[in-house]
Protein backbone atom coordinates (compact mmCIF):
# COMPACT_ATOMS: atom_id res chain seq x y z
CA UNK A 1 0.00 0.00 0.00
CA UNK A 2 1.26 3.06 -1.00
CA UNK A 3 1.61 6.19 1.15
CA UNK A 4 0.11 9.42 0.11
CA UNK A 5 1.87 12.54 0.25
CA UNK A 6 0.81 16.05 0.54
CA UNK A 7 2.13 19.16 -0.72
CA UNK A 8 0.83 22.74 0.51
CA UNK A 9 -0.62 24.63 -2.52
CA UNK A 10 1.76 27.36 -2.48
CA UNK A 11 4.37 25.34 -3.42
CA UNK A 12 2.46 23.67 -5.75
CA UNK A 13 2.39 27.14 -7.72
CA UNK A 14 5.41 28.13 -6.38
CA UNK A 15 4.18 31.01 -4.42
CA UNK A 16 5.88 32.59 -1.75
CA UNK A 17 4.23 34.01 1.34
CA UNK A 18 3.37 37.41 0.86
CA UNK A 19 5.84 40.02 3.56
CA UNK A 20 4.37 41.66 5.98
CA UNK A 21 4.26 45.23 5.31
CA UNK A 22 7.36 47.48 6.57
CA UNK A 23 6.78 50.13 9.14
CA UNK A 24 8.18 52.64 5.99
CA UNK A 25 5.15 51.31 3.83
CA UNK A 26 2.30 51.62 6.58
CA UNK A 27 3.96 55.10 7.19
CA UNK A 28 3.82 56.26 3.70
CA UNK A 29 0.10 54.34 3.55
CA UNK A 30 -1.33 56.87 6.46
CA UNK A 31 0.92 60.44 4.55
CA UNK A 32 -1.08 59.39 1.43
CA UNK A 33 -4.33 58.91 3.45
CA UNK A 34 -4.30 62.10 4.95
CA UNK A 35 -3.05 63.71 1.89
CA UNK A 36 -5.94 62.68 -0.06
CA UNK A 37 -8.76 63.76 2.99
CA UNK A 38 -6.65 66.82 3.19
CA UNK A 39 -7.44 67.49 -0.11
CA UNK A 40 -10.80 66.66 0.07
CA UNK A 41 -11.83 68.83 2.70
CA UNK A 42 -9.59 72.18 1.06
CA UNK A 43 -11.91 71.33 -2.35
CA UNK A 44 -14.85 71.11 -0.37
CA UNK A 45 -13.98 74.69 1.27
CA UNK A 46 -12.59 76.21 -1.78
CA UNK A 47 -15.41 75.62 -4.13
CA UNK A 48 -18.43 74.02 -2.20
CA UNK A 49 -19.13 75.61 1.24
CA UNK A 50 -16.91 77.84 3.62
CA UNK A 51 -17.97 79.81 7.28
CA UNK A 52 -18.28 83.05 7.24
CA UNK A 53 -18.65 85.84 10.01
CA UNK A 54 -20.87 88.93 9.97
CA UNK A 55 -19.47 92.21 10.61
CA UNK A 56 -21.54 94.94 11.29
CA UNK A 57 -25.54 95.93 11.49
CA UNK A 58 -26.07 96.58 7.70
CA UNK A 59 -28.29 93.00 7.36
CA UNK A 60 -30.62 93.27 10.76
CA UNK A 61 -32.69 92.36 11.65
CA UNK A 62 -31.87 89.44 9.46
CA UNK A 63 -28.43 88.86 10.34
CA UNK A 64 -26.34 90.61 13.74
CA UNK A 65 -22.92 91.18 14.18
CA UNK A 66 -21.12 88.90 14.49
CA UNK A 67 -23.45 85.84 13.23
CA UNK A 68 -21.55 83.11 11.75
CA UNK A 69 -22.87 81.45 8.67
CA UNK A 70 -22.06 79.05 5.73
CA UNK A 71 -21.56 79.98 2.65
CA UNK A 72 -22.88 77.82 -0.37
CA UNK A 73 -20.45 78.27 -3.82
CA UNK A 74 -22.06 76.39 -5.73
CA UNK A 75 -25.23 77.23 -7.79
CA UNK A 76 -27.05 80.33 -9.57
CA UNK A 77 -27.91 83.66 -7.31
CA UNK A 78 -31.36 84.84 -7.42
CA UNK A 79 -33.17 87.83 -6.49
CA UNK A 80 -33.12 88.13 -2.67
CA UNK A 81 -30.68 86.04 -2.33
CA UNK A 82 -28.07 86.68 0.91
CA UNK A 83 -24.64 87.07 -0.64
CA UNK A 84 -21.21 87.80 -0.06
CA UNK A 85 -18.77 89.55 -2.52
CA UNK A 86 -15.56 91.28 -2.57
CA UNK A 87 -15.98 94.75 -1.70
CA UNK A 88 -16.11 97.26 -4.51
CA UNK A 89 -14.42 99.94 -2.96
CA UNK A 90 -11.96 98.09 -1.45
CA UNK A 91 -8.05 99.54 -1.72
CA UNK A 92 -4.67 97.99 -2.26
CA UNK A 93 -4.02 97.85 1.73
CA UNK A 94 -7.53 96.56 2.31
CA UNK A 95 -8.46 93.96 -0.88
CA UNK A 96 -9.60 90.89 1.13
CA UNK A 97 -12.38 93.34 2.43
CA UNK A 98 -16.13 91.65 1.60
CA UNK A 99 -19.58 93.18 2.18
CA UNK A 100 -22.53 90.54 2.58
CA UNK A 101 -26.04 91.83 1.51
CA UNK A 102 -28.92 90.99 -0.29
CA UNK A 103 -29.60 90.69 -4.07
CA UNK A 104 -32.89 92.90 -5.11
CA UNK A 105 -31.79 93.62 -8.75
CA UNK A 106 -30.53 90.44 -11.09
CA UNK A 107 -29.69 91.10 -15.07
CA UNK A 108 -32.78 93.49 -16.82
CA UNK A 109 -34.40 94.32 -13.91
CA UNK A 110 -35.75 97.56 -13.53
CA UNK A 111 -35.59 98.78 -9.89
CA UNK A 112 -37.96 102.03 -8.15
CA UNK A 113 -38.11 102.13 -4.31
CA UNK A 114 -41.01 105.23 -3.72
CA UNK A 115 -42.73 106.36 -0.33
CA UNK A 116 -40.87 103.28 1.60
CA UNK A 117 -41.94 100.84 -0.78
CA UNK A 118 -40.01 98.80 -3.30
CA UNK A 119 -41.00 98.09 -7.00
CA UNK A 120 -39.06 95.71 -8.99
CA UNK A 121 -40.55 95.70 -12.92
CA UNK A 122 -43.27 98.17 -11.71
CA UNK A 123 -44.83 95.62 -9.17
CA UNK A 124 -44.46 95.87 -5.47
CA UNK A 125 -42.60 94.17 -2.85
CA UNK A 126 -43.46 93.13 0.14
CA UNK A 127 -39.92 92.96 2.04
CA UNK A 128 -40.90 91.05 4.99
CA UNK A 129 -37.32 90.82 6.02
CA UNK A 130 -37.13 94.42 6.57
CA UNK A 131 -37.82 96.22 9.77
CA UNK A 132 -37.61 99.97 10.47
CA UNK A 133 -40.58 100.26 12.86
CA UNK A 134 -38.30 102.19 15.65
CA UNK A 135 -36.20 104.74 12.69
CA UNK A 136 -37.80 107.98 12.71
CA UNK A 137 -39.41 109.67 10.01
CA UNK A 138 -36.77 111.83 9.22
CA UNK A 139 -34.33 109.25 9.23
CA UNK A 140 -36.74 107.63 6.96
CA UNK A 141 -36.81 110.64 4.50
CA UNK A 142 -32.88 110.84 4.97
CA UNK A 143 -31.23 107.34 5.07
CA UNK A 144 -33.95 105.29 3.38
CA UNK A 145 -34.59 108.03 0.46
CA UNK A 146 -36.74 107.68 -3.27
CA UNK A 147 -34.79 106.40 -6.04
CA UNK A 148 -34.49 104.85 -9.13
CA UNK A 149 -31.36 103.07 -11.24
CA UNK A 150 -31.66 105.81 -13.57
CA UNK A 151 -31.01 108.54 -10.70
CA UNK A 152 -28.13 106.44 -9.04
CA UNK A 153 -27.01 104.93 -12.28
CA UNK A 154 -28.50 106.65 -15.23
CA UNK A 155 -29.59 103.24 -16.82
CA UNK A 156 -33.03 102.06 -16.77
CA UNK A 157 -32.07 98.45 -16.20
CA UNK A 158 -29.38 95.81 -14.57
CA UNK A 159 -26.91 95.69 -16.89
CA UNK A 160 -25.71 92.02 -18.39
CA UNK A 161 -23.19 90.59 -15.41
CA UNK A 162 -24.35 92.34 -13.01
CA UNK A 163 -26.41 92.89 -9.84
CA UNK A 164 -27.95 95.29 -7.71
CA UNK A 165 -27.72 94.64 -3.51
CA UNK A 166 -29.16 96.33 -0.66
CA UNK A 167 -28.30 95.95 3.15
CA UNK A 168 -31.36 95.35 5.07
CA UNK A 169 -30.44 98.08 7.48
CA UNK A 170 -31.41 100.52 4.84
CA UNK A 171 -30.72 103.18 7.15
CA UNK A 172 -27.36 101.70 8.08
CA UNK A 173 -25.91 100.35 5.26
CA UNK A 174 -23.50 101.13 2.56
CA UNK A 175 -24.62 99.13 -0.62
CA UNK A 176 -25.34 99.50 -4.64
CA UNK A 177 -27.32 103.27 -3.41
CA UNK A 178 -24.11 104.53 -3.16
CA UNK A 179 -21.42 101.98 -4.74
CA UNK A 180 -23.36 100.79 -7.40
CA UNK A 181 -23.57 97.26 -9.25
CA UNK A 182 -21.31 94.73 -8.34
CA UNK A 183 -20.04 92.23 -10.97
CA UNK A 184 -21.18 89.15 -10.78
CA UNK A 185 -17.57 87.68 -10.88
CA UNK A 186 -17.06 89.30 -7.62
CA UNK A 187 -19.42 87.24 -5.79
CA UNK A 188 -18.33 84.19 -3.96
CA UNK A 189 -21.08 83.20 -2.44
CA UNK A 190 -24.67 83.02 -1.24
CA UNK A 191 -25.77 82.35 2.68
CA UNK A 192 -29.09 80.39 3.74
CA UNK A 193 -28.00 78.71 7.37
CA UNK A 194 -26.87 80.40 10.17
CA UNK A 195 -24.67 78.11 12.17
CA UNK A 196 -23.92 80.55 14.87
CA UNK A 197 -25.13 81.38 17.89
CA UNK A 198 -27.00 78.37 18.65
CA UNK A 199 -30.25 79.96 19.64
CA UNK A 200 -30.50 81.18 16.28
CA UNK A 201 -29.20 78.28 14.00
CA UNK A 202 -31.18 77.36 11.31
CA UNK A 203 -32.10 78.82 7.71
CA UNK A 204 -32.26 82.56 7.38
CA UNK A 205 -35.68 83.80 7.00
CA UNK A 206 -36.23 84.94 3.36
CA UNK A 207 -40.11 85.10 3.46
Amino acid sequence: MSESSFTPRREKFNKKPEKEKSLFQELLSTLIYIIVISGVFLSIRLYVVAPVSVEGASMEPTLEDQDRLLLYKLGDIERFDVVVFHAPDDTEDDSEKQYIKRVIGVPGDEITFQDQMLYINGEPIEENYIDLSETSESDLQSLNSNFNLASLQGVEEVPEGTFFVLGDNRVNSKDSRSFGFIDKESVTGRTKLRIWPLDRFGFINED
